[in-house]
This record gives C-alpha cells, structure tokens and sequence, in this order.
C-alpha cells in the first residue's frame, strides 16, 4: 500500500495527513504498568510522540508535552491523555534552546512533584540531495533539535530522577544504514545512539535507565513535510514488510522501556524497521 504524493510545510500536520496516522487511539489498551509516574515527552504533540502519550496515559502516567508551535495537534494529544483521567501539561518553544530545556524539566517537577521518565523524542530532518545543498543554519538547527536538546533535557532532569527513573532517547534506522539524503540527519541519530549507550553506563550504579529506540519508516508528519512528493508516495516500499509502520506500533516498546518489565535494561538500541538490519 502507497500513499497519495503530498506534501506540507513543516513541521506538518497530522490533520493534513492522507491517510491519517493510527497513534493506537481506538486499540492500545493499558494495564497500569506506569501508575503513579511522570513523564515529559517531547515531540509529544503528533507522530510517535502522540502515540507514546496515548500508552503512558492508558499507562497511569501524567505527562508533559513539549512540542515546538503545532498547537492544534497538541490539543489534540492533550485531549486523549485527559480522556484517561490523567494529567497533561503543553510546553511549546525550541528544545535547542538550552534555557527552554530547562524550563520544560522545572515546569514537570513544578507541576507533578517528581520526575520519573525523560522520553527525548522531538526531530527534525530535511530531504537534500548534496552536502553543499545543506544550508548552515539548518546544519546547526537539526543538530540543536536532535541531539543537543537531549543533552541539555537528560542535564537537567537527573537532579530529579531517583532509582527506578528512565531515559528513552528516539534514534533511528539512520545511524545505521545513514542514506546520503539525510547526511545531518542521520549524523544525529547515530550520535544518539552512541549517547545513549555511554549514559546508560554512566548510570547504571545509581539506578537510572537509559535505553533508545531506532525506528524505520514510521508514517508520522516528519514525512510529507520533509520529503518530496514522490517519495513520500513510495515511503515504506522498500523494508522487507513493504509498508510503513504506524506510530503505535513503536509506543509499546516506549512502554516497555519505562516500566519496571525493563528493570535490567540499560544502554540498549531497539530497532523497530519492518525487517531492516541494524546492527
């Protein structure tokens, strides 16, 4: 299955979206596996980030959503977690800021009295066909939104987080297979994957679990908006299951990361590809 050719400006919407992304709404069903915890999830407004916030709600966890300016999709992931009885707090402004990152960590702990999961989720990618092609500004901005922002988040959530606590950092296929189109990108993605595995050792002793996910072609906004038409009509063909993921299909390993189940996790890539290697 194909999608039509579209195409957004982005950061995209999932509303704009043909068809439109299953974020597990009507099918994921909890049973209380993070009662009692919060989290601040970024990119938490579409994509996974929505679906990892539908779980967690269904979970028992109150959540903060960072999100950059998509505020109608924001309200809309507010919407569903409250659905749940539980708590959602909006944070919109740049993670590559560092002051901001710091205000999102203050505001949870503000707002919920502890801080229990760190999801670093928020990304940015776009399509060029040449290094030359990169301008520098979006050079600087993609490395600021990837992968500096978890640094300057994870700095400012271990004062708050105690044993038990988890980071769960969203890489991707990319730090593996690093397709020449998305060489900023991509570049990223691998730093995170190797961030993750030296903090996960680093604290390890206190009890504080640091794992990350490395998706495939997941079908979330990211897409049309940073992609052209064509491909966006072909995206997901070429993994071994031929389709793209839906973002609920990658929440559950979210879930699983953060929840007691993962207890002698850390340090540790997941890859959810469709069949795609990643070694």
């Amino acid at each position: 299955m194909s999608q039509p050719p579209q195409h957004q400006n982005p950061p995209g919407s999932t509303a704009e979206m043909t068809p439109r992304p299953d974020h597990g709404e009507e099918s994921y069903k909890g049973c209380g596996k993070l009662t009692g915890k919060a989290a601040v999830i970024t990119g938490g407004d579409s994509g996974i980030g929505r679906a990892v916030a539908i779980a967690y709600a269904r979970e028992g966890a109150d959540l903060l959503i960072s999100y950059l300016d998509e505020h109608e999709d924001a309200q809309e992931t507010q919407r569903w977690v409250e659905k749940e009885g539980r708590k959602c707090v909006l944070v919109p402004g740049d993670i590559g800021d560092p002051a901001h990152c710091r205000a999102i960590i203050q505001k949870a702990v503000e707002e919920f009295g502890r801080l229990d999961i760190l999801v670093n989720n928020a990304a940015f990618q776009m399509v060029r066909q040449s290094l030359e092609e990169i301008p520098d500004e979006e050079w600087v901005h993609t490395f600021n939104t990837n992968i500096h922002s978890q640094f300057f988040l994870t700095k400012a959530a271990l004062p708050h987080m105690k044993p038990g606590s988890a980071i769960v950092n969203t890489s991707s296929v990319n730090s593996d297979k690093a397709p020449p189109s998305l060489i900023a990108y991509s570049a990223t993605k691998a730093a995170i994957a190797n961030f993750t595995a030296s903090l996960g050792q680093s604290l390890a002793e206190k009890g504080i679990r640091v794992n990350c996910v490395a998706p495939g072609p997941i079908w979330t906004p990211l897409i049309p908006s940073t992609m052209p038409e064509e491909e966006v009509k072909s995206f997901g063909q070429s993994v071994p299951m031929k389709r793209p993921g839906q973002p609920k299909e990658v929440a559950t390993l979210f879930v699983f990361l953060a929840s007691d189940d993962a207890s002698y996790v850390t340090g540790a890539l997941y890859a959810v590809t469709g069949g795609t290697p990643v070694l």
